[in-house]
């Protein structure tokens, strides 16, 4: 899914939540919820975030069967660390 993919690549590329959330000029909150999968990026957020990673925006979009096809290859670690448990909130 798209909100793995971009966590994955922005843990492999050394980069905070926070540095990708200044570079789209939105909030923490709002960029994490791209990585939660509870938001999606604009297309121009999509393609500034692939030009800051420095990978296609297919990978993000994880068609790789398309990129394989063409003979493209990324070098991503798309194994990252587990994500905390969301807090619940007691009632």
């Amino acid at each position: 899914m798209f909100k793995d993919r971009l966590r994955a690549t922005r843990i492999s590329r050394g980069f905070t939540a926070q540095v990708l959330a200044d570079h789209l000029s939105v909030g923490l909150r709002n960029y994490q919820k791209y990585e939660s999968g509870d938001a999606r990026p604009t297309f121009e957020g999509l393609v500034l975030l692939a030009d800051i990673l420095n990978v296609p925006t297919d990978f993000l979009l994880e068609r790789d069967d398309y990129l394989s096809s063409h003979g493209v290859s990324v070098d991503v670690t798309l194994e990252c660390p587990p994500r905390r448990p969301k807090s619940q909130k007691n009632h």
